[in-house]
């Protein structure tokens, strides 16, 4: 607490008379002696006659203390510290008389820094005292600082007389802020004190979850997040930026622990199927935040939140859902100010479209007001656009379908929650065997209901998806009230699903997951008259009553409000009243939105062949590749239709099939895994096919891994670049070990990269023929790779990237053979003298603190920079004796050397200036120096000032212009680059534009575009 705030427990007339006894009774007169009276004079147990002592001091400390306890309000510190707390201010105290000044000098100083010349005289009487004692004593030593220099002011006729304004402007300041103090607490204890109560509650709130059918017999029904947790991953794209020269980088899948997703990015969009554990990973993270108390979580549902109509303001954030605690005034707005919040905001694809845009408004509006905070969005995949929220630099992340041994792991906790381990081997073995099994079991509802079901029906398994969510309706309807005194409301099977289909169907239609209570009873009431074995229990509130408690399908999330326990069952049971009714015109209608998908699905499922026939007709008449590949999905719930029908729609699929761009591979892929069985060999297909095959297996390999190992398996001889590049790059969603056996022993090497990001790869690499190019990354990976590389003199192009653990350089003369190395964010690694021992001819360095030693690699050919060079040239940092041909220059490389001494290396070639590089004429004229420069590569970013005094180069033929976006001025170039043939636009991401104006540029030479 502030001194301020500490006065409205301690008033002046308790204080001031305290602080009179520390000091000696002055005299009469003005006090002009001829040297000044020092506080260690003044204080009246320091002297020759003391008139106070120490255990006096002591005492009055404690008496300053006490009365702040016996205050009323909250105490400002635990009761069992004041023993403690009163040492310390006692220490404090008797600094004063250490201090070697006169009263005027402490006066000028002001309460606060004395206070501070205390606490720097006394550092050991804070040592064991908790946050809040600490804050505590620095409070009243200010306060009683605060005193003294009012004591001064009225004990000094001189100062009294000379100072008279002040004294009456303090005297009169300490009194207005004791009596604001104590008619206002200060917001920040108020806004401490509430959070103490809101983050428990919020950790207790999100700490349990429902593991489907545990909760059948007499086992609780909720069970602690910790128990039921999986940690599942989530991927997203990266793009890796190429070195000069080289060919671009394919886009990069990267891979991380989906409760880390927050961590490295302020902003994301998570997608997930229904089902996929989306809802349960924002629980996962609000109880995370609520307990480390680093982050104050706001979990908000969208589809609670938009029944309200206005979206709330953070004020509202916690009435909008339920929260029982009412905080401060302005509390929330403090929290989001100060950067301190983690928003979760999810279920995107729970509201209508309509609703997405003004929720979408709604959070943009937000973070434009509180920057600095963190937010997650969920959905499910097609909900939205891919780039819905790419510009207000979300990253989007998609969580992955279950691996192999994520089901095992599910499993084994579910049957240790549950109490049932005589099923675990049993489900494994069935799981491992059955691929229609193992094809369902790829999120954890679905595996929480195989779990369910194998443990209700003794080990017996049904199979199929329709017949699975049968079975598992079957079983959850079968439960009874366990609740003693609760009214006892017989409803069958039968007449469950009757209701319970009706109310999917009238949530479907609407576009929403949640509805109110009475608009539920409404529907009930009029299906009452016909559902027989329902009439006669009571009204429509009773009977909605028992199926919310009885079903297990349907929950009360809020108050007067209703929903199903997931889409999943919403979707299914809609479907099915939907077919049952002939409403196909409008399942039909509705196949252009994405939230109508899995309806479809089930409405296939559940019609008549000739039913099953007609709306595979209208989703192949709409002729679009989403609903083809609709189409081609519902084929596996069509268990009987007519042949012609199933033929047409596997011919469409074919125009899809093989797909001839990673856009198509990754839009097929959405179809599941039965695409799997339709994709064809390389036998016949275009390199670009052949690649589109290779993604859509692998992005397939998460759901269905053997079935996406059995098609990537029979493109590892394929000869292209790019193909053999995508099967290294979905190394890690498969089995480390099997699938280098398999796959990544077997391809051909040339240009071809392994990148090891994990232990388990790196270990792998003892089991494969040597790999010449190697890219590791990761904490270690480097002193690992070294154990593992059975040859590792054919090494001959290393890549190392994000290892804080590579210290010496030294370590990679190992590799003896190395010819090509790149470092990249390797801030720890020292020694580049230690490579002279190598025969390295390339070096890219990115991200390293310490470039000594670089002069004495004198075997560079190529050298790629983009930290600043030490020294005033170039000459200062760069190996003199090294026969440079390509010198790539960017960021801040020569922020300090310029290009000063370049010139030197007479026999470069290539000469690549990167972006945020200022030149000068001193500069252009070392470049040209260089009599051999043939291919000059410029960035976009250094044609804002027209090139400065660019002179005339006539040796240059190649000229590459990086990161165009179109509108750069580059008609400069011509006259001073007259001997250029070849010209190579680079676009910045994106981009495009039009290239006939750089042809007519440059009409001599050839122009070309390399989009990224």
């Amino acid at each position: 607490m502030e001194p301020a705030v500490l006065g409205g427990k301690l008033a002046s007339s308790l204080v001031a008379p305290l602080v009179k006894k520390l000091f000696v009774t002055g005299g009469p007169g003005a006090g002009l002696v001829d040297r000044p009276v020092r506080l260690t004079r003044l204080v009246s147990f320091r002297g020759e006659q003391p008139h106070l002592g120490e255990a006096e001091v002591g005492r009055l400390a404690g008496r300053l203390v006490g009365a702040s306890l016996d205050s009323p309000g909250e105490p400002p510190f635990p009761p069992d510290e004041t023993e403690a707390v009163t040492h310390a201010l006692t220490a404090r105290l008797l600094a004063l008389g250490d201090l070697d000044m006169d009263d005027v000098q402490a006066v000028r100083l002001g309460h606060r820094e004395l206070a501070a010349q205390l606490r720097r005289r006394t550092p050991s009487a804070t040592g064991g005292l908790s946050a809040d004692a600490c804050h505590f004593l620095d409070s009243v030593t200010e306060w009683a600082c605060l005193h003294i220099l009012e004591f001064f002011t009225r004990r000094s006729t001189f100062v009294a007389r000379t100072l008279v304004a002040q004294t009456r402007g303090q005297a009169e300041l300490i009194a207005k802020v004791d009596e604001l103090i104590a008619r206002t607490p200060r917001p920040d204890a108020r806004d401490t004190a509430f959070e103490r109560r809101y983050l428990p509650y919020v950790a207790d709130q999100h700490n349990r979850i429902t593991i489907y059918g545990i909760d059948l017999r007499d086992s609780p029904d909720r069970w602690p997040l910790e128990v039921a947790y999986l940690s599942l991953e989530a991927t997203g794209t990266e793009e890796r930026a190429a070195l000069p020269g080289e060919p671009p980088e394919p886009e990069r899948t990267v891979h991380l622990s989906a409760d880390e997703a927050l961590r490295g990015d302020d902003r994301v969009l998570l997608r997930g199927d229904a089902g996929s554990g989306k809802t349960t990973l924002v629980q996962w993270l609000a109880v995370t935040a609520a307990r480390d108390g680093d982050r104050v979580p706001y979990v908000l549902p969208l589809r609670t939140l938009v029944r309200a109509g206005a979206l709330p303001a953070p004020a509202a954030f916690l009435t909008a859902v339920g929260c029982p605690l009412t905080p401060p005034e302005g509390w929330a707005e403090r929290v989001l100010s100060a950067g301190r919040g983690l928003v979760l905001v999810d279920g995107l694809d729970e509201i209508p479209a309509a609703d997405r845009h003004r929720a979408r408004d709604w959070l943009l509006a937000l973070i434009r007001a509180f920057p600095g905070n963190r937010w997650l969005l969920t959905s499910r995949p097609t909900a939205v656009r891919p780039d819905w929220l790419a510009a207000e630099g979300f990253r989007e992340l998609a969580l992955t379908p279950m691996r192999r041994d994520d089901v095992t792991t599910f499993v084994r906790r579910w049957h240790a929650a549950a109490d049932a381990p005589e099923y675990e081997a049993k489900l494994l073995d069935a799981l491992r065997t059955k691929r229609d099994l193992a094809r369902l079991a790829t999120n954890p509802l679905m595996c929480g209901l195989i779990c369910a079901l194998h443990r209700e029906r003794r080990g017996y398994l049904p199979t199929g998806r329709k017949e699975l969510y049968d079975a598992a309706l079957t079983m959850l309807l079968a439960r009874r009230d366990r609740e003693r005194g609760m009214e006892a409301v017989d409803l069958g099977e039968e007449a469950q699903l009757e209701l319970l289909q009706r109310l999917a169907y009238a949530l479907v239609l609407s576009g929403r997951t949640e509805m109110d209570v009475e608009t539920a009873e409404g529907i009930v009431e009029r299906a009452l008259p016909s559902v027989a074995s329902a009439a006669g229990q009571g009204d429509a509130a009773t009977v909605l009553r028992a199926l919310v408690l009885r079903s297990g399908l349907l929950r009360r999330p809020g108050e007067g409000t209703l929903d199903f326990v997931h889409r999943t069952f919403q979707d299914y049971l809609g479907a099915r009243y939907a077919v049952e009714e002939g409403h196909l015109d409008v399942i039909a209608g509705h196949a252009g939105d994405t939230q109508w998908e899995d309806v479809i699905r089930m409405a296939v499922a559940h019609a008549r062949p000739g039913e099953r026939a007609m709306l595979l007709r209208r989703l192949l008449a709409e002729d679009t590749p989403r609903l083809t590949l609709l189409a081609l999905a519902c084929l596996e719930h069509a268990t009987a239709l007519d042949p012609a029908v199933r033929a047409q729609v596997e011919a469409r699929a074919g125009a899809l099939i093989p797909p001839g761009t990673t856009e198509d591979a990754k839009a097929l892929a959405e179809a599941g895994p039965l695409v799997l069985e339709l994709l064809p060999g390389p036998e016949g297909l275009t390199d670009a096919e052949a690649h589109g095959v290779t993604v859509t297996a692998s992005l397939l390999a998460g759901r269905e891994p053997s079935g996406a190992l059995a098609v990537l398996r029979r493109f590892r001889d394929h000869p292209a670049l790019r193909v053999r590049r995508q099967l290294v790059g979905t190394w890690e969603r498969f089995d480390a070990r099997e699938y280098a056996v398999e796959v990544l022993d077997h391809l051909d090497r040339t240009d071809l990269f392994l990148s090891c990001t994990t232990v388990e790869q790196r270990a792998t690499l003892a089991d494969m023929r040597p790999w010449s190019l190697l890219d590791l990354r990761g904490p270690g990976s480097v002193s690992a790779a070294i154990g593992y590389v059975g040859e590792p003199d054919v090494v001959e192009e290393l890549h190392v990237a994000d290892d804080p653990e590579l210290t010496d350089l030294a370590e990679l003369t190992v590799f003896g053979s190395l010819r090509r190395l790149q470092l990249v964010s390797c801030l720890s690694a020292r020694g580049l003298a230690g490579l002279s021992a190598l025969p390295l001819s390339e070096l890219a360095i990115s991200d390293m603190a310490d470039l000594s030693g670089l002069r004495e690699l004198d075997s560079l050919r190529f050298l790629s920079l983009t930290q600043e060079l030490p020294g005033g040239q170039l000459t200062d940092a760069l190996p003199l004796a090294a026969p440079f041909e390509f010198l790539f220059l960017g960021l801040t490389a020569i922020d300090s050397t310029g290009l000063g001494g370049l010139s030197h290396w007479q026999s470069l070639k290539y000469l690549s200036l990167g972006p945020k590089l200022s030149l000068g004429a001193d500069d252009w004229a070392e470049i040209a120096q260089l009599p051999l420069l043939t291919c000059l590569y410029l960035n976009a970013t250094l044609f804002s000032d027209g090139l400065g005094p660019l002179p005339v180069l006539p040796g240059v033929g190649e000229l590459r212009l990086a990161a165009l976006n179109g509108e750069e001025d580059v008609s400069v170039l011509p006259s001073r680059l007259p001997g250029v043939r070849t010209v190579v636009l680079q676009t910045a991401p994106g981009a495009r534009f039009d290239t006939t104006p750089y042809a007519a540029l440059f009409p001599d030479a050839e122009v070309s575009v390399d989009e990224r």
